[in-house]
């Protein structure tokens, strides 16, 4: 099991960046942000494939999602959240070392939001 990739972005996090963190895993902002406050929940440990997390990451992952959401409704007051993970090349994943996207969605913030993370294939979104 490998535990560090020296080439991984993630694995080699500057602690200056970490907003969050529990035993398992620690939040950061987006370098790319979608929008406001938009987060990426990374647990310690690298590896690839949100599916091949243990019991215990997952319940880490889960719990700093719902203290991050706590962060953000404090610090930006947003209207709601996207939560969305990519896993494999096929699903738009680039950093291969799982990550969790935290969005915060406003209010306007495009015109119709309807279908929220539908919207991964754009043509699927409305129905």
């Amino acid at each position: 099991m490998e535990t560090i990739n020296e080439k991984c972005p993630f694995c080699n996090m500057s602690n200056e960046n970490i907003i969050i963190q529990n035993k398992h895993c620690y939040a950061i902002f987006d370098k790319y942000p979608v929008n406001k406050g938009h987060m990426l929940i990374i647990p310690f440990r690298h590896f690839d494939n949100y599916f091949d997390a243990t019991k215990e990451e997952k319940v880490s992952i889960l719990d700093l999602i719902d203290e991050a959401k706590e962060f953000l409704d404090k610090k930006f007051k947003p209207d709601g959240y996207n939560i969305g993970v990519n896993i494999g090349k096929y699903a738009g994943q680039t950093i291969f070392h799982v990550h969790i996207h935290l969005i915060p969605r406003y209010k306007g913030d495009m015109e119709n939001p309807k279908g929220g993370v539908r919207g991964v294939i754009p043509g699927k979104m409305a129905y």
